[in-house]
Parts: C-alpha cells; structure tokens; sequence
C-alpha cells in the first residue's frame, strides 16, 4: 500500500526527529534517531525505512523534509 503523504520534521520538544505518515485519514508518528543536523538524503532514507516498517511504500522524492 502506498502511503498518500510522508514528512519527517524536527521534534524540538522531544528533541528527535519525526516521521509523519499519512494514508487517507489514518496518521502515524514515528520519532527517528538521526541528529538534528543530518543532511537531507539521510533524512529522506530514514523517513523511507520507517515507512517500509510500517508496511507501507514511498518514493523518496515524495517525502518532505521540515527543518
């Protein structure tokens, strides 16, 4: 299944990353591990990872990274 939305934004609460994934109305937050200055590419493959452990699929290109 493919996911509608995916979206890893910085955490300053927790201070942690945060994948957001979206499918129709159901959400799912994952916290991930990288530090905060981790540049795009490793963001993007992270948020892809905790996407595929969720059983769902994305193309890296479609995730949006916040800082």
């Amino acid at each position: 299944m493919r996911a509608d939305q995916v979206e890893i934004s910085w955490d300053a609460g927790k201070d942690k990353w945060l994948v957001r994934i979206v499918n129709g109305e159901e959400v799912i937050r994952r916290p991930c591990k990288l530090p905060k200055n981790a540049d795009e590419q490793a963001l993007r493959a992270a948020a892809v990872q905790t996407v595929q452990d969720e059983g769902y699929e994305a193309d890296p290109a479609f995730v949006s990274v916040r800082r």
